[in-house]
């Protein structure tokens, strides 16, 4: 994906500056309906590795580390959190977008129904949930894990006071509440191969 890059950091301080950096970035442009319309889907990932080395009793120590002063063992374990923008469902008629802003638009619109269309097949009541279209879009690609995988999903949905946008405000409500529907099953990601007895000299 183009500009897509990962960055290694070692404090909070550090996220914080890169999601500035990002925010700043952003483009936005102004529409008949808003002055600071989002042009993109926006997505900043934190991947989190932790190393735990605990000390195991000496029945759990295999014969070749017997006798070993101390023994312990180290247990990998990675989490992922992903901070998503989406940015607002657009009707053409009423943003009067042309040229640059109306293709932007459309892209905006087709990525919001392919993750409409994942929402929906993971909530509807079938037996056979075997295909989900995630592959449908960039989107729905790298929020797999996020819907209805190993994860834990919060949706925090932005209407609109004014009248004039009820049927945008309603579209979103339903949305959200399609998507409160999914099941995930969050487990703790270890990696098997990191449980290895070690000898602290």
């Amino acid at each position: 994906m183009r500009g897509l890059r990962d960055v290694d950091v070692t404090s909070a301080e550090e996220c914080t500056r890169l999601l500035n950096t990002g925010i700043n970035q952003r483009q936005t442009s102004a529409t008949l309906m808003n002055e600071g319309s989002s042009r993109s889907h926006a997505i900043f990932t934190i991947t989190i590795e932790q190393k735990i080395v605990k000390e195991v009793d000496e029945d759990a120590v295999d014969e070749k580390n017997k006798g070993d002063e101390k023994a312990s063992v180290t247990e990998e374990i990675s989490s992922k959190f992903h901070f998503v923008d989406l940015a607002g469902s657009e009707r053409i008629k009423k943003t009067g977008a042309t040229g640059q802003l109306l293709k932007e638009g459309i892209s905006i619109n087709r990525g919001l129904l392919c993750l409409g269309q994942v929402i929906s097949a993971l909530t509807e009541d079938k037996k056979d949930k075997s295909f989900i279209p995630y592959r449908d879009s960039k989107l729905t690609r790298i929020l797999q894990d996020s819907l209805g995988g190993n994860s834990r999903t919060t949706m925090i949905a932005c209407v609109s006071p004014a009248e004039s946008n009820y049927d945008e405000s309603l579209s979103t409500i339903r949305y959200a509440s399609r998507a409160r529907n999914i099941k995930n099953k969050p487990v703790v990601n270890r990696d098997p191969n990191s449980m290895l007895i070690e000898s602290l000299r």
